[in-house]
């Protein structure tokens, strides 16, 4: 079958209302703007703005929000066939400080656990490249087991699966049956996504890169890619070892909110283009510092090919 979609990402789609007042705490912040959000949501609609084909599979409820969020997936051309709308949830919403660090967040879950396995059929996988999700998604059932299942179907199918191992304890509290859930996930050796942040919270103490790589290797991942924020990206990869690349300066950060989905649909976007891992880096990087320097999503009145093609 003709591979028509690029990337499949399947996860949490949510309403992020995120802070007016930058670097300030929920609790002292006065007022919140509205934003299409969920990590694997974002990948999908940066996936469209740099002229890949991407569907989103997500729940969200049968309301008002539920219809903003396919408007809004529609307008920025993802494939919204594998959304499902529910009446008996409401659509999640998550309330976000802007910052120019780790944004603090308080989380609403309704409706975006609730994908079941009609929504990735396997037509949907074998007419495509990347099946991409994320710790958050892994978090709760039933969405955890469809995920699970499929992403073995995909992996039979030929497809690279990802993650973009955002754990957070406030998402979910059992942090060893994250592990054995990662570990399941990971066994179909998906391009790895993570940040100290990440790390830190899903150890429950700092770790050195050896650890994580080692820890990560292990569980069947070649290939895993760190983000340290101002320390820049280490990448180990079984068959071409270490790679390491600088942060590259930001002038001026005006919201952090996404800004590692940005760096993640770079990396896919370079891969799909059998980029070197240097070069993935580096595309990475640039989307990031675009997201960085934005509020909400990818800035729509610039060509962000060119913003991030290779000098």
């Amino acid at each position: 079958m003709k591979k028509s979609i690029d990337i499949i990402c399947i996860g949490e789609v949510v309403i992020d209302f995120i802070g007016h007042q930058i670097d300030t705490s929920i609790n002292r912040t006065k007022d919140f703007h509205r934003f299409l959000g969920g990590s694997p949501t974002n990948v999908a609609v940066n996936a469209t703005r740099l002229g890949l084909k991407s569907a989103l599979v997500a729940t969200c409820g049968q309301d008002g929000l539920g219809e903003y969020i396919v408007r809004k997936l529609k307008a920025n051309n993802v494939i919204t066939s594998y959304v499902k709308k529910i009446d008996d949830k409401p659509t999640s919403v998550i309330f976000v400080s802007k910052s120019t660090g780790t944004p603090d967040f308080i989380p609403f879950r309704e409706a975006d656990s609730q994908i079941d396995p009609s929504q990735i059929t396997d037509d949907l996988l074998e007419s495509a490249k990347i099946f991409h999700t994320t710790c958050f998604a892994l978090s709760k059932e039933p969405a955890r087991t469809t995920i699970l299942e499929s992403a073995k179907r995909a992996k039979q199918l030929g497809l690279k699966t990802s993650i973009d191992i955002n754990f957070s304890e406030r998402i979910w509290k059992d942090r060893e049956e994250a592990k054995s859930v990662l570990k399941e996930y990971l066994a179909t050796d998906p391009l790895v996504k993570l940040s100290e942040d990440d790390c830190y919270r899903l150890f429950s103490e700092a770790k050195t890169e050896d650890f994580i790589f080692e820890y990560f290797h292990n569980l069947g991942a070649s290939t895993i890619c760190l983000t340290k924020g101002k320390e820049g990206v280490v990448l180990s990869d079984k068959e071409f070892g270490l790679f390491h690349q600088e942060s590259i300066p930001v002038i001026e950060i005006k919201d952090a909110t996404g800004a590692g989905d940005a760096f993640w649909t770079g990396f896919l976007y370079a891969q799909l283009l059998n980029k070197n891992f240097n070069d993935t880096i580096t595309i990475a990087q640039k989307l990031a510092v675009l997201k960085l320097q934005n509020v909400g999503r990818l800035p729509i009145n610039i060509d962000i090919g060119s913003f991030i093609e290779l000098d």
